[in-house]
């Protein structure tokens, strides 16, 4: 598919290759609308003037192979007069695994996995200036920007493709090392909480438990309890924007350092004692490869403040451990 007949006076219309499907829009725009800038590239996202089979799609839209889309007029910066892109910084991420089809990082907590909405630069594009020989690097999956830990990058669409085969059925074992406030009691906990989308006033996408929304389903298992705080493993069996953490708040017990669904004054508190990051980190994730179809175990280890903190626990009480 190419980007060609773009012009500033009217819209133009475009029939979506096999070799983009699988892609996120706001990636395939950012990639061939060279010279119009990422905060446009939302702008109009958010606003519907693209359309994919005459309908409005958000940023997260993967496309299909024969989707139609339809893209605004859009004025394409000139080399000669546009301000050079500020470049992406080193990729400070260290490599889990790599091959000629994956690429694994333990991402950082505080980082992005992409660029957007005021963010410059993400893992992804810092891949991408780390590797620019190769043609081709995307997102097999996400992690919230405070979560670290085991993020998965396809270096062939093929092994794109099989990832997501993966996670749309179920196939890829998801573990999350996560730090709640209170005593959790049960050695194996089955959760199974439906879960909506909403919107602020501010604009900014929140998650809650719902009767109306999809079905979503976390098994927890205990790994250490103290007096007031509990280790949990988070194993995903469906994955959702939040459900950890609106699983675990819906159940009264907050992710420690949680800034949209934990307990704010705790984490003041939390702060002053050194956590100064959200404690959700994920630790484990197993796949099936792409090309040898043999099984992957991909790990991350706790992050050092995650370990220091944990250390803080043990030096005050007892913790018993399972």
């Amino acid at each position: 598919m190419q980007m060609k007949g773009l012009s500033k006076d009217s819209a133009s219309w475009h029939e979506v290759e096999v070799d983009a499907a699988g892609q996120r829009i706001d990636n395939y725009l950012t990639k061939h609308l060279k010279g119009v800038p990422k905060s446009h590239i939302y702008r109009i996202l958010r606003s519907g003037e693209v359309r994919v089979n005459s309908r409005r799609v958000g940023a997260e839209y993967r496309l299909e192979e024969g989707d139609r889309l339809r893209l605004p007029p859009v004025r394409i910066a000139s080399h000669a007069g546009a301000t050079a892109a500020r470049p992406a910084p080193p990729l400070r991420a260290p490599i889990i695994y790599e091959d000629e089809l994956l690429i694994v990082v333990d991402k950082p907590a505080g980082v992005a996995v992409h660029g957007g909405s005021g963010i410059s630069h993400g893992i992804v594009e810092q891949l991408r200036a780390a590797r620019p020989q190769a043609p081709f690097v995307e997102l097999a999956h996400r992690l919230d920007r405070d979560t670290s830990g085991v993020l998965m990058l396809a270096k062939r669409r093929s092994a794109l493709l099989a990832l997501h085969r993966q996670l749309r059925e179920g196939q890829v074992e998801k573990a999350y090392a996560v730090l709640v406030k209170g005593h959790w009691s049960d050695a194996k906990r089955s959760v199974k909480l439906p879960l909506s989308k909403f919107v602020l006033r501010s604009g900014e996408r929140r998650v809650s438990v719902s009767g109306e929304g999809s079905p979503v389903h976390t098994i927890f298992r205990l790994q250490r309890a103290w007096r007031d705080y509990s280790l949990l493993e988070a194993d995903l069996k469906t994955g959702r924007t939040h459900q950890i953490r609106v699983h675990l708040a819906h159940l009264g017990f907050p992710v420690l350092g949680d800034d949209k669904y934990g307990d704010f004054a705790l984490n003041k508190t939390l702060a002053r004692q050194g956590l100064k990051r959200m404690f959700l980190h994920a630790s484990r994730v197993v796949i099936t490869h792409p090309r040898t179809g043999a099984g992957l175990t991909l790990e991350a280890p706790l992050p050092e403040e995650l370990r220091s903190f944990v250390s803080m626990l043990d030096a005050g009480e007892t913790s018993r451990a399972l």
